[in-house]
């Protein structure tokens, strides 16, 4: 069993986020593809998500779930001390939700822009899809 992880190949912070869960997925339990790649738009239709996403998505037991609903998901699964954010959960998402939107505004100008996408090591290479 594994989940899916749609993140702003763009975003410079998206990107360090995924390099953050690879570290801390010891199991492989993850698997990342672009939302802007093919295959992630494909999956964005699939699971009637807009195109124009760009937001956190984890697919996970044929569910899609997004923003801080996904983020705190994914820390629940890793082997880290970012589990006990899964705690947030609590908090309905649409409050939750605020403070992701906002950040989401101003990563780009915080974080910058990726020019190019990270090149991963063969052996995690093979966890991204295009």
């Amino acid at each position: 069993m594994s989940a899916l992880i749609l993140f702003d190949g763009e975003c410079n912070f998206c990107s360090s986020s995924v390099q953050f869960i690879i570290k801390r997925d010891f199991e492989g339990y993850f698997h990342y593809a672009s939302l802007q790649s093919e295959y992630g738009q494909s999956l964005l239709k699939k699971y009637k998500i807009p195109a124009d996403t760009d937001s956190l998505v984890l697919l996970e037991n044929e569910e899609a779930y997004i923003k801080t609903t996904a983020a705190l998901r994914i820390c629940k699964k890793l082997n880290s001390h970012v589990k006990w954010l899964y705690l947030f959960i609590v908090i309905p998402s649409p409050i939750r939700d605020l403070f992701y939107n906002v950040f989401a505004r101003y990563r780009y100008k915080w974080f910058g822009k990726n020019e190019s996408c990270m090149l991963p090591s063969p052996e995690i290479r093979k966890r991204f899809f295009s």
